[in-house]
């Protein structure tokens, strides 16, 4: 059985102009680190439009979310702000219901 979620994050980014495919491969980079983040237990990389894209996460407690926004992607996202996205707008959600994975 899956681990329940209550807590997660949506990040929103908008990529610099022509640098769209460099986020792409930074948000296939972020996949790396947080499979190493045992209470990152949903996470998920969006493209909303030609230069908007997304991640969001869940955990299953305050604690884990906490945990993933001080850890490396917090970082790197830091890190990549004017390089190549506009500051993140970053949400803190609370996860009402949700379909665990099979």
């Amino acid at each position: 059985m899956a681990t329940q979620v209550s807590k997660a994050i949506l990040v929103r980014l908008e990529a610099l102009p022509g640098k769209e495919g460099d986020v792409r491969d930074f948000l296939n980079q972020g996949l790396s680190i947080v499979q190493g983040e045992p209470k990152t237990v949903r996470w998920f990389a969006v493209q909303f439009g030609p230069s908007s894209f997304g991640i969001f996460d869940a955990f299953p407690d305050e604690d884990g979310r906490q945990a993933h926004l001080s850890g490396e992607v917090g970082k790197a996202l830091g890190q990549n702000t004017g390089v190549l996205f506009a500051e993140p707008t970053i949400e803190p959600v609370d996860v009402v219901a949700e379909k665990q994975p099979a």
